[in-house]
């Protein structure tokens, strides 16, 4: 009777999701990305409910970190478009360690990757931080 009821709970969980997307972003792995003296690491949060949100840490120990990941980063997908993030939720510029969660607003339909792009000031290249999340 326990498991006829679970399935039921996961039956209707699911139902009531509908055509939102849920990832097990905890399952997809920090990506790193060392240019100029910075570090910067990424790593998928929560790709459910309300936002899709991303954990970044920049460290440094020459300079300061002063730019604004909310204008510096887009998200990319494998379906051709692009998305701006609707919040930074962290430290403030300045200093040699920040860390904070960028914010984006959910993405249908579902794409099987997803990229961050950061283009920081005085760095040549964009910094690319790709995840495959599996098939739609």
């Amino acid at each position: 009777m326990r498991s006829r009821l679970i399935n039921l709970a996961a039956t209707l969980t699911i139902g009531m999701l509908g055509s939102q997307a849920v990832y097990a972003a905890a399952e997809l792995p920090t990506r790193s990305s060392s240019q100029s003296a910075v570090t910067v690491s990424a790593t998928p949060r929560a790709f459910s409910g309300a936002t899709w949100d991303f954990e970044l840490a920049f460290n440094t120990h020459s300079g300061s970190l002063d730019d604004d990941p909310s204008k510096t980063t887009t998200l990319s997908t494998d379906l051709g478009k692009t998305f701006s993030p609707i919040k930074w939720l962290g430290d403030p510029a300045g200093g040699h360690h920040r860390k904070g969660v960028l914010q984006f607003n959910p993405i249908t339909p579902r794409p099987t990757t997803v990229e961050l792009r950061m283009t920081r000031p005085g760095e040549a290249q964009p910094r690319l931080f790709k995840w495959q999340l599996g098939n739609p």
